[in-house]
């Protein structure tokens, strides 16, 4: 899995941190997301893809590596 996030679409709802800590977190300043594991294992897929789908802004996509 291949994980990309938008910085400038995100609103720093926080949502993402909550699902998968081990991938995203946050700026102190602003909130906004900081991408931990452009490549996280199989394990944290189907919490990343759910980050993925609940994000508000749409600022986070993770899609099958090639």
């Amino acid at each position: 899995m291949k994980v990309t996030v938008d910085e400038d679409k995100c609103c720093g709802a926080g949502n993402c941190v909550l699902l998968a800590p081990e991938v995203f977190d946050q700026r102190e300043d602003d909130g906004i997301v900081i991408l931990l594991d452009a490549e996280p294992g199989e394990g944290l897929h189907a919490q990343v893809r759910e980050a993925a789908a609940v994000c508000p802004a749409g600022a986070i996509e993770a899609g099958e590596q090639a």
